[in-house]
């Protein structure tokens, strides 16, 4: 099996030994970020193909299967773009079951977050 060079920058290289927090923090990110997109484009497109299925092709000005790929390759564009506007809300709680300790290192760090924010507007105010 050859290796094509262009592949060679998206290899993450293993790191040995126990991670920092920080880059358990971000893995934690990323698998969250990735569980929300395949879940929302895959909910959504399901969700699109059936409230196609419901519909018959019309008996005049239909663009046959050019207009088939063209509905599809926008189902596919509403997918994702529902998934970014709203899969947090319906992945996230699946996430946290899913992954426990990612969801909670995610957790942490939010609050971790918002208690600076808040003591930043503290200051602010004084």
């Amino acid at each position: 099996m050859k290796i094509n060079p262009a592949q060679l920058n998206a290899i993450k290289p293993l790191r040995p030994g126990p991670a920092s927090a920080q880059q358990q923090l971000d893995d934690a990110k990323e698998v969250q970020e990735t569980f929300r997109t395949f879940v929302g484009e895959s909910f959504f497109g399901q969700m699109m193909k059936a409230m196609r299925s419901t519909q018959d092709k019309p008996a005049y000005f239909h663009g046959g299967h050019a207009e088939e790929v063209f509905r599809g390759q926008l189902d596919q564009t509403l997918a994702q773009k529902m998934t970014v506007a709203s899969a947090d809300q319906i992945a996230d709680p699946m996430f946290r079951q899913q992954f426990p300790k990612q969801a909670e290192l995610i957790r942490r760090a939010e609050e971790k977050s918002q208690a600076g924010l808040d003591d930043l507007q503290q200051l602010r105010r004084r």
